[in-house]
């Protein structure tokens, strides 16, 4: 390798980089469901009819997708769903 030529990313860092982030609600035992739905409204901007949509994946599935985007912005979203008192992670987008 010349040392005078700086090294770049490769194609896989440059992917992975770029490769959005999620933020995931989980079910818990504690919220009532009109909860969920009131946060997701209230922090998000959701309609009533979307928010109640992701709640039921929560009830339901256990878990839901409602943010994505870098992780600089899921931790932030992560932060504020704690701070709402539900339990919440980001991972990077499958």
């Amino acid at each position: 390798m010349d040392p005078g030529v700086e090294e770049d990313l490769t194609p896989d860092e440059i992917t992975l980089a770029d490769t959005p982030w999620v933020t995931v609600v989980w079910n818990d035992p504690v919220n009532l469901m009109s909860y969920v739905t009131y946060v997701f409204q209230k922090y998000f901007g959701y309609s009533r009819k979307k928010a109640e949509k992701l709640m039921l994946e929560v009830h339901r599935d256990g878990k839901s997708v409602v943010s994505s985007g870098s992780r600089e912005e899921m931790e932030r979203d992560v932060q504020a769903m704690h701070e709402y008192g539900l339990w919440a992670t980001l991972q990077k987008s499958e």
